[in-house]
């Protein structure tokens, strides 16, 4: 009897995890099967999207005609080229404005064009004098300062 009873609990131990194995592996190919097939229409789909937006793309085409834009002496409806001729030279700063420059020259105390040097030389004395932690917090000296420190050296190199 003690055998037989052996042999039932382990035959239903067996039955009970072949069981629960059965339930994983089909579970889990049903899974398999519906994450392959959503991956599957994905990519179709996106395919299809990427495919007509390149189709798009294709039948656009920009043409630039440069001599609708050449100035003959006149404005081009408005626009003045000879205002952006600094532009064709690489440079895509602005050159400062005179009156400016004179700004600047005279917030850092120089009668002439300085030179880098005498510009770094004349910043650092003056940002020991203007810097916000000297002057109780207050920053509107040392922007000054930094704007036209800025507008000199546009104008020195």
């Amino acid at each position: 009897m003690n055998n037989i009873d052996y042999f039932f609990s382990r035959l239903i131990r067996f039955t009970v995890l072949f069981f629960i194995l059965y339930l994983i592996f089909t579970n889990f190919g049903i899974f398999l099967i519906v994450v392959i097939t959503l991956l599957i229409l994905g990519y179709f789909f996106i395919y299809k999207k990427i495919k007509k937006l390149k189709e798009q793309q294709a039948h656009f085409q920009f043409h630039f005609n440069a001599k609708d834009f050449q100035n003959s002496g006149q404005d081009f409806r408005g626009f003045r080229f000879e205002d952006f001729a600094h532009f064709q030279s690489g440079n895509f700063q602005a050159p400062p404005r005179l009156d400016e420059v004179q700004k600047a020259k005279e917030f850092f105390g120089f009668s002439h064009t300085p030179s880098k040097e005498e510009l770094k030389k004349r910043y650092k004395e003056l940002a020991r004098q203007y810097h916000p932690d000297i002057n109780n917090q207050d920053d509107t000296k040392m922007k000054e300062l930094n704007h036209y420190r800025d507008v000199l050296m546009r104008l020195v190199q």
